[in-house]
């Protein structure tokens, strides 16, 4: 091959991913949420057909790659591609592009994921993108307790929550109640006279809210529920469950004390879950809560 191995690694770092088997690359390009506008996907196809082999995939953490790129074409595609705001990365130990699910318009949205999903990614992915990790660290922005982008399989997953708040002086009584009716974990039941919400069933997905035509339902703040030390692939590990829920300010800053501390206690080549495991899953979650990581950033980011 007549590219050496060192420019090999240097180009998959800005997101060139060697073709199996030939000498041409894939461009992974970064999207911060899923989301491209017409006239990027326009460039996209533009820059297919002028510098790959006119094939565009899509990868399972919403990024895009352009197949069949010449080594030598690299920095005229990266040029390219920069005309409309796009650039190429998503490679190495660090924090990845982040996933979020399409609860921004899903009917089972509870909030904004597009835009947590734009905030996390320039928070974290361009603010860290110098920060070497031990290992990558995979971010997830779910809307609801569906759990599309699989939150607990993930380093750090997020997903909306709607917690009900009932009223019992709007309650009318009704024979059948539309609630208890369409509550889809069987959460709601109506006895004694009264709506009765089993909090140990109740995932919190929302759909109770507003269901009464009176109003005994009300909405509340968004939350957010927190999964930590997940992984997919060939070890597989189901994520710890926060015990509590968050805030959305709350939520970002979980990210980066996450991110913190796996910079701080992290071994080389170790993911986030096993960490998570040599150190003890009660003693993560009390350095998450505290607020020392925030303090120690600056150490924490200047160590080697």
């Amino acid at each position: 091959m007549a590219i050496s191995p060192a420019d090999i690694k240097r180009v998959k770092g800005e997101g060139f991913l060697l073709n199996r088997g030939t000498e041409e690359f894939s461009a992974r390009i970064i999207t911060e949420n899923g989301v491209l506008t017409a006239a990027q996907m326009q460039n996209l196809s533009q820059a297919a057909h002028e510098f790959g082999n006119g094939n565009i995939s899509f990868t399972t953490r919403l990024t895009v790659e352009l197949p069949g790129i010449h080594y030598r074409d690299i920095e005229s595609f990266k040029a390219f591609v920069a005309r409309e705001g796009m650039v190429t990365g998503g490679t190495g130990a660090k924090v990845r592009p982040v996933v979020a699910c399409k609860g921004t318009t899903c009917v089972f949205g509870l909030y904004d994921t597009q835009q947590m999903a734009a905030d996390i990614h320039h928070r974290f992915y361009v603010g860290y993108g110098s920060v070497a990790l031990p290992h990558k660290f995979k971010i997830a922005v779910g809307g609801c307790p569906n759990n599309c982008m699989k939150p607990d399989l993930n380093d750090i997953g997020i997903v909306g929550q709607k917690v009900p708040q009932y009223l019992g002086e709007q309650c009318r009584q009704c024979k059948q109640c539309a609630v208890e009716t369409n509550c889809p974990m069987q959460a709601a039941s109506y006895r004694d006279e009264l709506l009765q919400l089993d909090e140990e069933i109740c995932n919190n997905c929302g759909r109770c809210i507003k269901g009464c035509p009176f109003g005994a339902v009300a909405d509340n703040e968004t939350m957010y529920r927190i999964y930590i030390g997940g992984r997919w692939g060939k070890k597989v590990r189901i994520g710890d469950q926060l015990p509590r829920l968050y805030t959305r300010d709350e939520a970002m800053d979980m990210v980066e004390k996450a991110i913190l501390l796996f910079k701080k206690e992290g071994q080389p080549g170790e993911r986030f879950g096993v960490m998570i495991d040599r150190l003890g899953t009660a003693w993560v979650q009390q350095q998450l809560e505290g607020d020392a990581l925030l303090a120690q950033k600056e150490k924490i980011l200047a160590a080697q």
